[in-house]
């Protein structure tokens, strides 16, 4: 896969998740977060992106988010659960697509929230249709996601170098 293939990042935030006594880091999915969960799956397979790779926070709700959304996927991607991505600032998510190898051409990360918006949004220099309207409008609740394209090196990765190609939240 050439540097300058087209890619995919998929940025999907957590279900919603519950607030028993437990560290924040261990907290399960709420019941409205274990029926989200799947909807977004399906909502990502309807995109019909083959993803290569899924990065996964190791935070206890998105690695549920993720048991479940993965299911109905057609096909599961190599998954690498990332203990990075809780608590990851926009710094720290640019850092991590920045060492993303070459051959991965879509890329899915399931995260927390402020990054996963701010990712969104420091990425889509440009979007399609009304999807920013729709992101910037709604915020980015639980198991929302966003897709941005772009060309190039994982490498090249930088502030507005992608296109907002589709945004879904639940709920809408």
């Amino acid at each position: 896969m050439s540097a300058d293939t087209p890619r995919r990042i998929a940025l999907l935030r957590h279900a919603k998740a519950d607030w028993p006594q437990v560290p924040d880091h261990e907290r399960p999915l709420a019941d409205r977060g274990r029926m989200d969960a799947p909807a977004a799956g399906r909502k990502l397979a309807d995109t019909g992106i083959p993803f290569d790779l899924a990065l996964c926070s190791t935070a206890t709700r998105t690695r549920e988010t993720w048991k479940l959304a993965v299911q109905e996927l057609p096909e599961r991607p190599r998954t690498v659960y990332e203990e990075r991505l809780y608590e990851a600032s926009l710094g720290d998510l640019l850092a991590l697509l920045n060492e993303t190898p070459d051959e991965v051409g879509d890329l899915l990360i399931i995260g927390h929230n402020p990054g996963m918006h701010a990712l969104a949004d420091a990425l889509a220099g440009r979007a399609e249709g009304d999807t920013l309207r729709r992101m910037s409008g709604g915020g980015f609740p639980t198991a929302a996601f966003a897709v941005v394209g772009f060309s190039g090196s994982w490498k090249s990765v930088e502030h507005g170098v992608g296109t907002l190609l589709d945004y879904w939240a639940p709920h809408d």
